[in-house]
């Protein structure tokens, strides 16, 4: 069964292995989460946990989110999260879920937004190629033809300008290298999405699972 944990993307760094080699690692602080509801398949039609991450500030607390907190005798939670595909029966509300879920060596999928890039061209935006820079040319940075004569309108899908970044990425397949009780850490090879101090989601790979 999947299991998951919700946390905040501290930066990267390296650490080596036994045979030297040096490893790029993210770094993800999971303080304990807290269980804050359990759906069924009788109640809601599936099963699923929902995990809360980070309190709100008193200020921010509003009736809804606190009476839902409430009942796992805990604040209202800045980022909020379900997951499903887990053994619902091995979870108590407001039960806390900490870093040990994950061992060294598990295969996880993570869940964040991308840093926002602003609006951008279709190069930096589309990977595409530059016209040429000399002799005459009048095409340099821009997007290219707009499509054929015929349908007289651009086709919806075309490669243009316009806002980059900001939007949910996971990336799949990422490698466990460490976990620190102590401090609550979760050492992931490679890098997430994200900016520094930004949500992301840990969850067992989909594809490891599967297999």
């Amino acid at each position: 069964m999947a299991k998951g944990i919700l946390g905040r993307k501290l930066g990267m760094t390296q650490v080596f292995a036994e045979n030297g080699e040096v490893i790029p690692v993210t770094v993800i602080e999971a303080e304990p989460n807290v269980v804050l509801q359990k759906k069924t398949v009788e109640g809601e039609g599936y099963e699923s946990i929902q995990l809360g991450f980070a309190d709100k500030k008193a200020v921010q607390f509003r009736k809804p989110a606190k009476g839902h907190a409430d009942k796992a005798n805990t604040n209202p939670k800045r980022f909020v999260k379900e997951f499903r595909d887990v053994n619902v029966t091995d979870y108590e509300i407001g039960q806390e879920v900490k870093v040990d879920t994950f061992a060294v060596g598990d295969i996880v999928d993570v869940t964040g937004t991308s840093k926002g890039k602003g609006f951008a061209g279709s190069i930096k935006r589309h990977n595409q190629s530059r016209g040429p820079m000399s002799h005459g040319s009048r095409y340099h940075r821009r997007p290219g033809s707009m499509g054929p004569v015929d349908p007289n309108h651009v086709l919806k899908g075309k490669a243009l300008p316009g806002r980059m970044g900001g939007e949910q990425v996971t990336i799949q397949n990422l490698e466990i290298v460490r976990v620190d009780t102590e401090r609550n850490l979760l050492l992931v090879k490679g890098n997430v999405p994200g900016a520094k101090k930004s949500f992301v989601s840990v969850k067992s790979g989909v594809k490891a699972t599967a297999e």
